[in-house]
């Protein structure tokens, strides 16, 4: 009895066919896209123009997922028409405002290099760091544009990359190449020796601005830190104070001068205990001289602190003992 409801039921939906809910259209040439009921093939027409214009109409209307169709159906089926590269513009513009920044930056990069010739070059190129800046700040990338998977500050990198590969000298530029140093800052391991360089780049490249003068200053900073990492490698330290030395001279009416001051002696105080942790080293293995010479190192580096004090003893004891 109930196989025979059963089949009833089959025979009747087969007989009584409806609408899928939420169907998904495959057109050829253009891939499989989703359309809402009532709403299917209503955004196509049949010229470049006119399907430029309904994706212009739902953009206007805040029907992002609309517009984003419509703008790509223009740049599939006229990919060589003058109106396709505002149609790839309103899609990377429709997908940023659907949320899907990893797609709309890739959106914006095909408009550069497909159609070099915009007179909006920089607005886009300034879309796009704004885009990175939010990985930056630690949007999660996604899989397939919708599967959250983790924030990523190689990934993010690359993005910045990629727009001063577009253009080194535009206005987001700048910008773009401190954001490299910070996204190196930002890693789950802190890579201040990857985020200095890209500092220093910055301050090179851009010089004559004043984002030269902040990076030069992130420079030092990021070499400050790596110093605190770094056990006996007074060399990054070293870097440092070069580096602060470098922003006081040549900004000494900058507010942060007297900031860059203060690193300084705290670098050299940090460089006169690790001089010393090396000469204690030398003498636990009754290694006198190099035991003299490190602890010397200590009053030279830093004469007035904690440690010069103890070096002074530890080489008054050392020269006693190996008198003869």
């Amino acid at each position: 009895m109930k196989r025979g409801l059963l089949l009833c039921a089959v025979v009747v939906l087969l007989c009584w066919p409806q609408r899928s809910p939420a169907p998904l259209i495959f057109t050829p040439g253009e891939g499989w896209h989703y359309e809402t009921p009532g709403s299917e093939g209503k955004w196509q027409r049949r010229r470049a123009k006119d399907q430029l214009e309904a994706a212009q109409t739902a953009f206007d209307q805040k029907d992002y997922g609309v517009a984003a169709k419509a703008a790509k159906r223009v740049v599939q089926v006229w990919p060589f028409s003058d109106y396709a590269p505002q149609a790839q513009y309103l899609l990377g513009r429709a997908d940023e405002e659907l949320g899907h920044d990893e797609r709309a930056f890739k959106a914006y990069q095909k408009l550069i290099e497909k159609y070099p010739k915009l007179d909006n070059y920089e607005e886009i190129v300034r879309r796009q760091k704004v885009i990175a800046d939010r990985f930056l700040a630690g949007k999660w990338f996604r899989a397939f544009n919708y599967v959250p998977l983790f924030p990523s500050m190689d990934k993010t990198i690359k993005m910045y990359e990629q727009i001063l590969k577009n253009g080194p000298y535009s206005e987001a530029a700048p910008e773009a190449q401190l954001g490299i140093g910070q996204a190196h800052e930002n890693k789950l391991v802190k890579d201040y020796a990857g985020a200095a360089k890209a500092y220093e780049r910055a301050a090179d490249r851009y010089s004559d601005q004043k984002i030269g003068v902040d990076a030069l200053f992130r420079v030092g900073l990021a070499y400050n830190k790596q110093a605190k990492t770094a056990e006996y490698d007074q060399s990054v330290a070293a870097q440092a104070i070069a580096t602060f030395t470098d922003f006081t001279v040549l900004n000494p009416d900058d507010p942060r001068t007297a900031e860059a001051q203060r690193l300084i002696d705290s670098l050299r105080t940090e460089q006169a205990r690790g001089a010393y942790e090396t000469a204690k080293f030398y003498e636990r293995h009754n290694r006198w001289r190099g035991a003299l010479i490190y602890y010397n190192d200590v009053l030279n580096l830093d004469s007035n602190s904690k440690f010069a004090e103890e070096a002074r003893r530890r080489i008054e004891a050392i020269n006693k003992r190996t008198q003869p």
